[in-house]
C-alpha cells in the first residue's frame, strides 16, 4: 500500500503558503508507515518544532490500474474518507531553501492519520463533498471538493500515467486554506458531509 498525495489542489491554500498555482497536479508520496488509523493519538516528533495539520478528502483505490482514462477513473475507487496530511513545516522550509527534497517533512511516522472509509455510492458525487476540520473545537478548515483545481478523475488519470495504482493505495486529494500548527494537548476532529470521521489527540 502506498500513499499518493496531491499538493496545491486548492488555489487559496497555494496562495496562503505563497506557492504558485500549478498547471499540472503536484505529486508527493508518504510511506505506509505514516498511516495512523482508528483515531489513535498522534505523538509529536522530537525532530520538529512546527508540525502543521492539512485536512483532506482521501480516496481508496479498489484495483490495479495504469494509464487509466479519465472517464473510467471513478470505477477504481471503493472508499472515500478523511485524512490529515501532517507536515513538519520547519523541516520542509529548510529543505526548500537548500533545493533539497522534503520527503522527511511529509513522510515521518504517523504523518497520515486516516479515517474509516465510506462506500462512494453512499455519498454525493466526489466532486461535490463538503468537509471540515476543527482544532480544539474551533473550525479551522472548511472545504468543498468542487473547489479542487484537479478533479478526482483527473488526478487518477494523471498519476496512473507514471505510477501503477494498486488495491488499497490511498490518494490524498489536497487541502483547502486554513492550515496551521498543532501542539501537544490539541484535539483534532474532522467531518465529511456532516459525519464525524476523525477524532484524535496530540500527545
Amino acid at each position: 500500500m502506498k500513499i499518493i498525495c496531491i499538493g496545491r489542489n486548492y488555489a487559496k491554500h497555494a496562495k496562503e503558503l505563497n506557492n504558485p498555482i500549478p498547471e499540472k497536479p503536484v505529486i508527493f508520496m508518504k510511506p505506509d508507515t505514516a498511516v495512523l488509523r482508528n483515531n489513535q493519538d498522534f505523538y509529536y516528533p522530537e525532530f520538529s518544532q512546527e508540525v502543521h495539520y492539512e485536512c483532506e478528502v482521501v480516496a481508496r483505490i479498489s484495483r490495479e490500474g495504469k494509464y487509466i482514462q479519465e472517464g473510467f477513473a471513478a470505477s477504481y475507487i471503493d472508499g472515500i474518507g478523511l485524512g490529515i496530511d501532517l507536515t513538519a513545516r520547519d523541516l520542509q522550509t529548510e529543505a526548500k531553501k537548500k533545493g533539497l527534497p522534503w520527503a522527511l517533512a511529509k513522510g515521518f511516522n504517523g504523518a497520515a492519520p486516516v479515517s474509516t472509509f465510506l462506500p462512494p455510492d453512499s455519498l454525493l458525487s466526489f466532486n461535490n463533498l463538503k468537509f471540515e476540520c476543527k482544532l480544539n473545537g474551533e473550525t479551522r478548515q472548511q472545504g468543498h471538493t468542487a473547489d479542487m483545481m484537479f478533479s478526482l478523475e483527473k488526478m487518477i488519470a494523471y498519476v496512473s500515467q507514471f505510477i501503477t495504482l494498486k488495491k488499497g493505495d490511498l490518494l490524498f486529494t489536497g487541502t483547502p486554506e486554513g492550515v496551521g500548527e498543532i501542539k501537544v494537548g490539541d484535539h483534532v476532529e474532522g467531518w465529511l458531509e456532516g459525519q464525524k470521521m476523525l477524532d484524535f489527540h496530540v500527545k
